[in-house]
């Protein structure tokens, strides 16, 4: 059962999509480790939960996000052991795992900051949408570490190419919403007034399903990635003969036959 009031961001859940954001809009919506350790719990439950079939990670109060908070996680993690280090950058990838394997398709309407952590979940989403004023940067060498966090390393490079990546995770500049757009990193860029009105339409698009279709498309993109050719197509192949078993198939099958649009089940 997917939990609809989380103590450590908002959530609500209307006709099959979920739209959650993190609460804190006085500092730019930080992450804490209860926020971190809760989405990633959220995430995972929703593999087993067919009632959501799009979820909307929305902004709050003009920022997306401004990643790690720095009181709350930075200062503790300089007093830590290796071993509570290592638990605490294996929890953060865990919520980018649970967001790529939930089998539900992620929209990220990106507005104001979006950096760190914040940057990471937006990378991790499946869409984004974003404003003109959004910025994103992935601030990890900015405080002495690594830019390799979290898969930035693995999955930034195929959504907007490895030198732009190197880019970026070297200097942590902000990528402009201009260049989050001609990169590929954004889908589209729409007025700040728009933006929640366009996630909402594009979810309820894919809310409309084939929703097992949708959660395959979404498992073969991820699986794929360390795949040869050989292996994908053989992959698709499978995939493709068990959505063919689907009655969603067949639905489309005979409204085409009628000449009407299809009406899905998800099933």
């Amino acid at each position: 059962m997917i939990n609809t009031e989380p103590k450590h961001f908002l959530c609500t859940v209307k006709e099959g999509i979920a739209s959650i954001s993190l609460d804190r809009p006085d500092r730019k919506n930080p992450l804490s480790f209860d926020s971190y350790a809760e989405l990633r719990d959220w995430f995972r439950a929703l593999v087993y939960c067919d009632e959501i079939k799009a979820v909307i990670f929305a902004p709050n109060g003009g920022n997306f996000s401004s990643g790690g908070d720095v009181h709350d996680i930075i200062g503790p993690l300089t007093r830590m052991s290796m071993k509570e280090l290592l638990d605490f950058t294996r929890m953060t990838g865990d919520l980018v795992k649970a967001m790529v394997n939930c089998g539900t398709p992620i929209i990220a309407a990106i507005d104001g900051i979006c950096v760190g952590a914040g940057a990471i979940i937006a990378m991790a989403a499946d869409l984004r949408i974003a404003t003109p004023e959004a910025k994103t940067a992935f601030l990890f060498t900015r405080v002495g570490l690594a830019g390799c966090d979290m898969g930035a390393c693995a999955i930034l490079p195929r959504i907007i190419g490895q030198g732009r990546t190197a880019e970026l995770l070297y200097t942590g500049r902000s990528m402009s919403a201009e260049e989050g757009a001609a990169w590929g990193f954004y889908n589209k860029l729409v007025p700040a007034d728009r933006l929640l009105d366009e996630a909402q339409e594009w979810a309820s698009r894919i809310a409309a399903g084939p929703n097992f279709g949708h959660m395959m498309t979404k498992t073969m993109l991820a699986q794929e990635w360390s795949m040869s050719i050989e292996q994908a197509i053989e992959a698709e192949a499978q995939a493709q003969a068990i959505c063919m078993k689907t009655a969603d198939f067949e639905r489309a099958y005979r409204a085409f036959v009628n000449k009407e649009k299809p009406v899905f089940g998800g099933n």
